[in-house]
């Protein structure tokens, strides 16, 4: 019997705070154990150090997790909580995602500082953000707006946005809900039009493959059909190499033993686009991913991906 606190990884933002703390909560109810049993590390990030710079300037994705899992690794920590959107392609060896929380909201949210939709703001206004799927999207349908980046938590990039240093910016709607900011949101994005990132709204958990106790304790709390389809959009994204350097976007949905995935990757100008959709059974739904981005990768040619770099 575990005597000893579980040891949980989360960086400090309020967000990821707010994160950490449902899976706790969710653990407690799940095994009946008391919150004393779970003690929460917080560390910060290169990712979070480094705010005046995109990610893909500063080395991607990776930037948010390799402190955690360096713990991971050396045993310090039994398990990390991230943002499944944050997460690599390629793990560290030995580690793994282990569990998801059932998924929240995939859309991305408008908070406009003069003007509450996209379509509204006017010509040349200033729009921040750090996605460079989001600058993509955004100049696909407005070319005429000046995007610039907009790094940092949702508390800093909203207190950038009052104090003036852009019209407006895109958040996306599940964080917002979980920290309790849905106030803030001047208009929701059609995802058909405006689709997220993969594993958008998802709430991963990573640990060593090897610990059969740990993945016992998690497997209580996963939730199947959010496993499935950020499963399916990870293997899309990893049949692109996809990174914080490409504007890849895409999202799937369960319907019982079936899912449906649709992916689009565009230019960082967002002038080429191209889109894909695959279905099939949910058992496959890495593989379903892969073969998704497999089929937009011959379509799009070498000459496309060449572009982004």
């Amino acid at each position: 019997m575990q005597t000893k606190p579980f040891r949980i990884g989360t960086r400090g933002s309020p967000l990821a705070l707010a994160q950490v703390h449902e899976v706790r909560d969710r653990l407690m109810a799940a095994h009946g154990l008391p919150e004393e049993m779970f003690e929460i590390v917080v560390l910060t990030t290169k990712g979070d150090r480094i705010i005046d710079r995109s990610l893909a300037a500063i080395g991607g994705k990776g930037l948010f997790t390799e402190e955690l899992e360096q713990k991971l690794t050396s045993g310090e920590l039994d398990f990390a909580v991230h943002s499944a959107k944050d997460m690599a392609t390629k793990l560290p060896q030995g580690l793994a995602l282990s569990a998801y929380l059932p998924r929240e909201d995939i859309r991305d949210t408008v908070i406009g500082r003069t003007a509450p939709r996209l379509i509204d703001l006017p010509h040349g206004a200033t729009i921040g953000s750090a996605s460079l799927r989001r600058q993509a999207l955004i100049r696909r349908l407005r070319p005429d707006l000046n995007v610039i980046t907009f790094r940092g938590s949702v508390e800093t990039r909203l207190r950038k946005l009052e104090e003036g240093h852009a019209d407006a910016t895109l958040l996306a709607l599940a964080g917002l809900k979980r920290l309790g900011k849905v106030d803030v949101i001047t208009d929701i994005l059609d995802p058909n039009e405006f689709p997220p990132a993969p594993a958008q709204g998802a709430i991963c958990i990573e640990s060593p493959i090897s610990d059969g106790r740990i993945n016992d304790l998690l497997s209580a709390i996963n939730d199947g059909p959010t496993f499935d389809t950020v499963s399916c959009e990870r293997g899309f994204l990893a049949a692109l190499d996809g990174s914080c350097r490409t504007p890849i976007a895409g999202y799937a949905v369960c319907e019982g033993d079936h899912i449906r995935f649709f992916g689009m990757i565009l230019t960082p100008d967002g002038r080429q686009v191209h889109t894909t959709t695959i279905e099939g059974h949910r058992r496959d739904a890495e593989a379903l991913g892969t073969n998704a981005g497999q089929a937009i990768r011959a379509e799009a040619g070498s000459t496309f991906f060449e572009d982004w770099t």
